[in-house]
């Protein structure tokens, strides 16, 4: 089953020259665990909870004189909707990441995350139980 359907296409940004607190906070407030990162260029880059902690409070640094840009995830991984969710999960596996992000040709158009991928393989599965369960009582 292809992932379209779990793409988050409204995500939170935020610009790499800002600090590590204001992504946490943007984080904490939208009750999310990543934020796609921007710059002037366009680029992006992810900034997840894990770069928080790994890269910044793990290591001692104060979060409001860190920049976005010297601790993100530049060149995330990237799927497309038509990506089924056993090909993001191995991909997830592969990187040891939680969110990919999701590109149609050239064109960004949102993120999934590990949450997301379980989500729709468990709406699989139930399907696919119901069919079987209708297949054996008929």
């Amino acid at each position: 089953m292809m992932i379209a359907s779990k793409v988050k296409r409204r995500v939170a940004t935020i610009d790499e020259n800002k600090f590590v607190s204001d992504a946490a906070q943007l984080m904490t407030k939208e009750f999310i665990g990543s934020v796609v990162v921007t710059n002037a260029s366009g680029g992006r880059g992810l900034f997840t909870e894990r770069e928080v902690m790994m890269n910044v409070v793990g290591k001692g640094k104060d979060p409001k004189k860190v920049l976005i840009k010297d601790v993100i995830t530049r060149d995330p991984i990237t799927v497309s909707p038509n990506d089924t969710a056993g090909t993001c999960l191995d991909l997830m596996k592969e990187h040891r990441c939680l969110h990919l992000l999701v590109f149609e040709g050239n064109e960004f158009v949102g993120t999934v995350s590990l949450r997301d991928v379980a989500e729709l393989m468990i709406d699989q599965k139930e399907t696919l139980i119901q069919h079987l369960e209708k297949y054996i009582t008929s």
